[in-house]
């Protein structure tokens, strides 16, 4: 346990060592880091896949996609929830001097919920919608590296809510397979509604 911790120290320092050397990389880590950008991309990014598609099968599929990210994404919260109030570790800006682009968040910092969020929704789309879903998975390690990079947290913390999240967005596919009619029933009857 202790070689992974000084393996995460290590790896913060070394990354925010490099804060206030190139002003852009800065810029843009300081937009990539925030709580707006990434959920509000991967947000539209799931409006868009449920009613946009080329044919009926594409948005059936496209459709469970995000059904199956939605899932995932509650229950990594709870996971992350529940796995806090038994274990919790300082961020790195605790225990370290760093330079911060980011307020200073009060929560445990493992595991890390916008990892176990990020991964879910873009698992979720990907089981259904690869290069969607790929786009999301690179955004969201984006977001990872930007936390760390800001001394937000460190790369277990990031690593264990992306497991998380890939995990319990996981077995809900395999759920969603097992009740088969049932989801497809549910969103042929939201369409007769015009609601998928």
């Amino acid at each position: 346990m202790e070689a992974l911790l000084s393996i995460d120290s290590a790896i913060v320092t070394w990354l925010n060592q490099w804060m206030g050397e190139w002003g852009v990389v800065d810029k843009a880590a300081e937009l990539v880091v925030s709580d707006y950008l990434v959920p509000t991309l991967m947000s539209l990014a799931l409006m868009s896949t449920w009613f946009l598609a080329r044919d009926p099968s594409d948005r059936a599929a496209n459709q469970k996609g995000v059904l199956v990210a939605l899932l995932g994404v509650g229950f990594s919260n709870l996971t992350v929830l529940i796995i806090n109030q038994f274990y919790f570790r300082d961020r790195p800006f605790v225990g370290h001097e760093l330079e911060m682009l980011f307020y200073q968040p009060t929560d445990s910092s493992f595991p890390a919920n916008p990892a176990a969020v990020a991964f879910a929704i873009a698992f979720g789309v990907f089981l259904y919608n690869r290069a969607l879903g790929v786009a999301l998975g690179g955004l969201a390690s984006l977001w990872v590296l930007s936390r760390m990079y800001s001394g937000v947290f460190y790369l277990s913390d990031g690593l264990g809510g992306a497991a998380i999240g890939v995990s319990i967005t996981y077995v809900f596919s395999l759920l969603m397979r097992l009740i088969e009619p049932l989801p497809t029933t549910v969103l042929s009857t939201m369409r007769r509604f015009h609601l998928a």
